[in-house]
């Protein structure tokens, strides 16, 4: 059932509804998944693609889903999400009755899976598609997708004296979606842990198609330790290379062009550089590529407190 109000200690099951699995130490992506299942519930269904947690999920004979939840081909979780919801709509399924939720990662959402999930958007199907985002194709050997940001190390963008890792900049896939109209979409962190929660919970409640973005730090792939995670978490939000928003669009906020919000704006940031030099798969990047990783953090504030609530 779909929870009213935000979540609390006393509204949030003590089930745990994906456990068992065969996810790394510290996989941040398991742990978005069971925290978003904590707050939808055990009549919430499931679809997910070739991934992390379709691999660590679905091990013969052991399913860590005490929901229903099937894996999906890698570029169609939101076109079988659509066929989720309209099939429970046949059978006299109400929306209150049940989440259809889908989990991809940054390859198959930003990559492989934008198409669908752009078709979602564009007939407004009422799913709720959330992105563990790990800033790479962790599950097939750590290879670069388009959110992989600038200077990280891959096996497909090596770092050493002539090269320094990823070339190009982290795709801005929530503002992407958000120019759909869609009615819903936020961006989160499991360093932030309630405000995730709380989105999840509000995206639940509102009809349409609803998009969260979360960031999911991957020890394997990032060159951390695997007690890191969270930390690091919350490091990228407090030091301004990925920030928390909502996008209400024109049927929840009134407006034409619908309505960004940041849910956090930092007093100060941390360091960048020392967010950075935590993780192996930066340790190429020289003082001058850090200060620009730097200066396009500036930028991008410059432009989004300009605009944004």
């Amino acid at each position: 059932m779909v929870m009213q109000g935000k979540p609390t200690a006393a509204s949030i099951g003590d089930d745990e509804l994906f456990f068992g699995h065969k996810a790394c130490a510290g996989c941040g992506g398991s742990l978005a998944v069971r925290a978003a299942l904590k707050v939808l519930g055990p009549q919430a269904v499931c679809a997910l693609p070739a991934g992390c947690m379709s691999a660590v999920g679905f091990n013969f004979p052991q399913l860590c889903f005490a929901n229903n939840a099937m894996i999906t081909p890698f570029a169609a979780t939101a076109a079988v999400l659509t066929g989720i919801e309209a099939g429970l709509r046949a059978q006299g399924k109400k929306p209150e009755d049940c989440t259809v939720v889908g989990f991809a990662g940054d390859g198959g959402t930003a990559d492989i899976g934008l198409q669908a999930l752009s078709g979602a958007i564009d007939r407004n199907d009422d799913i709720l598609y959330i992105c563990y985002d790990n800033e790479a194709y962790m599950n097939t050997g750590i290879q670069k997708s388009s959110l992989t940001p600038f200077g990280a190390k891959t096996t497909t963008t090596p770092a050493g004296h002539n090269a320094h890792g990823c070339l190009t900049q982290k795709k801005n896939l929530f503002e992407i979606v958000a120019a759909h109209g869609i009615p819903y979409a936020a961006t989160a962190s499991i360093g932030y842990l309630p405000d995730f929660m709380e989105k999840v919970q509000k995206a639940a409640s509102i009809p349409g198609t609803k998009y969260i973005h979360v960031i999911a730090p991957c020890p394997t792939g990032w060159g951390c330790a695997v007690d890191e995670t969270v930390e690091l978490a919350k490091e990228i939000v407090d030091c301004g290379l990925w920030y928390l928003a909502e996008y209400e669009g024109p049927t929840q906020s009134g407006q034409p062009g619908g309505v960004f919000r940041l849910n956090k704006r930092p007093k100060a940031f941390s360091s960048v550089q020392d967010y950075l030099k935590r993780q192996g798969r930066f340790k190429a990047l020289t003082e001058e590529e850090l200060a620009m990783v730097e200066q396009g953090r500036d930028e991008q504030w410059e432009r989004i407190t300009s605009q944004w609530n």
